[in-house]
């Protein structure tokens, strides 16, 4: 009885100390590689894009990067699919995503949230020659949005936006059909078709459309934000000793001025905290 007490003891001790071992396993695994290997996305301007000279740009890459630095490591980026990415279960393929992401109930499932690093205003947007005035006159209309984006669920009317500091929102749209995309630069392509002839509207980032329309693109914003993004960065279940050393990097970077300045570098406007 005395042995199998003692052997029941060692191996909870056991357990108690793989667990403990295991409590890192991410961080421990960047901090010996050298490397924060990052997903988000390539040709969404200005949040991250590939520049002239091929390279990653943009407020995220810049988010992105200093954290790495904070680290001490170096930073690498991926471009998976975004549903690839809201998926979880990441499986080592990459650390830590920064890509305008908000913490919702279902992510939350999958996924851990450890900050929120900027708040941007969410847009409906027609064709420059649209006739729609008021985002009421979108409803029954056929509108666009990145699959498994927020605006996609936004116009589910199944979006649940629990991080703090986010502000309430009510759904102003009841579309006629919801059309996916795989990235935004493809929504707009459709639009910028002209009215109506493949898209009646499109719902995305603020930031995203102003940006888009300065590079010549046909597009005009409808009435008021629909909603305001908390964005977040995102890492795998698991790692509570990861998550809790990238929200003292963010939280710092929010202290000391630098998400203003990134934010103000690439939107004109400080987006790091809600308004």
């Amino acid at each position: 009885m005395k042995i199998k007490n003692c052997l029941l003891l060692g191996l909870a001790t056991m357990s108690l100390a793989t667990s403990a071992a295991l409590a890192g396993e991410d961080l421990d695994r960047v901090m010996e590689e050298g490397v924060l290997r990052v997903a988000t996305e390539a040709d969404w301007v200005p949040q991250s894009f590939l520049d002239d000279n091929n390279e990653m740009a943009g407020f995220n890459v810049d988010v992105a990067r200093e954290i790495a630095r904070r680290l001490g490591v170096e930073v690498a980026f991926v471009t998976p699919a975004w549903e690839v990415i809201t998926a979880g279960n990441w499986n080592n393929r990459w650390d830590i995503s920064v890509g305008s992401m908000t913490p919702t109930e279902q992510r939350a499932k999958v996924l851990n949230f450890p900050a929120v690093y900027c708040f941007t205003p969410a847009v409906a947007v027609v064709h420059a020659d649209s006739t729609v005035q008021e985002i009421a006159e979108l409803n029954d209309q056929r509108i666009g949005a990145v699959a498994a984006s927020t605006f996609e669920l936004y116009l589910q009317h199944d979006l649940t936006i629990d991080a703090k500091g986010a502000l309430p929102f009510d759904y102003q749209i009841n579309p006629g059909e919801i059309r996916s995309y795989p990235t935004s630069s493809a929504v707009y392509d459709d639009l910028r078709l002209g009215d109506g002839v493949r898209l009646d509207a499109l719902i995305d980032a603020m930031p995203a459309i102003l940006a888009a329309i300065e590079n010549s693109y046909p597009l005009r914003i409808v009435g008021d934000p629909v909603f305001y993004e908390p964005l977040a960065i995102a890492i795998d279940r698991g790692d509570q000793e990861f998550n809790d050393e990238l929200a003292r990097i963010v939280a710092d970077m929010r202290a000391d001025g630098t998400l203003t300045t990134i934010s103000e570098q690439w939107y004109g406007i400080d987006y790091s905290a809600a308004k």
